[in-house]
């Protein structure tokens, strides 16, 4: 009899659409695989609708807020059964932009000089000289960022506007010149670089999410320390928040000064026909369906009946 898992897509955050392609790639990929599948889009009532599917594992294909910010971990640790990626904690720490910097930054890796203020000061003046990035603290895929260009006489006034959904906590942070580089974890194993080339005006959701939104160069051309560094810097930040699963770390090579700074860490990478981490996967010969259900398979358990922590890595990806 075939194991059954549910696979959580949607949600409740502004990155909905995004996940519902994500869930529906990896329930097909499970069911080709053997397992199951039973969907569940992810509103208020996620806790009982678990109970009533009753899986053997969970596989979490949510993004953005309440999916990868610790609340729906909370939930899956107290439903008790495997679910993929990580754990409440490091959740939670990833999504806090400048939380996570503070972490990083005491283990050594370098990252973007930053402010956290509230969106209605980032929107009076300029808290840093441009240019600068200003981005939601707490928001994945880019949703909400915004490029403060050097000619700018003002910060952008719709941070204050009465439209802004993105939370009231703004990051103003440094702008590195340079390549955009991103890097795979899969079970403590650093995949590839990859160099991301927009063809927007720069790594935006519709970069991110569109057809043809921008070129992935893999592996990326770029020097071999640059290269070497990177992986073992994103490996490094995985560690260091006790990441599960699959993660994926955001770079921006600055080549004219030789510096590598680390933007973020994402704890749910996106799994859609043009995202980044299934295509490194596919380029160190880890095939999507096999990569789904090796994330199904390796689902980790924070703790066993007898409160004993188990580890997430049972076989090697």
């Amino acid at each position: 009899m075939s194991r059954k898992v549910a696979v959580l897509m949607g949600g409740l955050s502004p990155e909905r659409e995004v996940s519902l392609v994500s869930g529906a790639a990896c329930a097909e990929a499970l069911a080709r695989k053997g397992w199951q599948v039973v969907t569940i889009d992810a509103g208020h009532d996620v806790a009982a609708r678990l109970t009533k599917a009753d899986p053997d594992v969970v596989f979490n294909a949510l993004h953005g807020s309440w999916g990868e910010d610790g609340r729906i971990q909370g939930i899956l640790d107290y439903f008790g059964r495997p679910y993929t990626h990580s754990g409440v904690a490091a959740s939670a720490l990833a999504m806090d932009k400048h939380r996570t910097k503070a972490v990083l930054e005491a283990a050594g890796i370098a990252c973007p000089k930053s402010i956290l203020t509230d969106r209605f000061t980032a929107a009076k003046s300029h808290l840093l000289p441009p240019p600068y990035v200003a981005k939601p603290n707490a928001q994945g895929s880019s949703v909400g960022v915004v490029i403060v260009r050097e000619e700018a006489n003002q910060p952008p006034s719709l941070l204050a506007g009465d439209d802004w959904p993105y939370g009231d906590e703004i990051l103003i942070e440094e702008y590195i010149a340079g390549r955009e580089l991103t890097v795979a974890v899969l079970g403590g194993r650093p995949l590839a670089v990859t160099e991301i080339c927009p063809k927007t005006a720069f790594y935006d959701y519709q970069a991110k999410y569109a057809d043809g939104g921008s070129a992935h160069v893999i592996p990326a051309n770029i020097p071999q320390d640059i290269a070497q560094l990177a992986m073992q810097q994103a490996l490094q930040a995985h560690d260091t928040l006790d990441c599960k699963g699959l993660t994926r770390s955001d770079f921006r090579y600055d080549e004219k000064n030789n510096l590598l700074r680390l933007l973020e860490i994402n704890t749910q990478p996106g799994m859609t026909p043009t995202s980044l981490a299934p295509e490194q996967a596919a380029h160190v010969g880890i095939a999507f369906d096999d990569l789904v259900n090796w994330m199904a398979e390796n689902a980790h358990v924070p703790c066993d009946t007898a409160g004993k922590k188990e580890t997430s890595a049972k076989t090697d990806p």
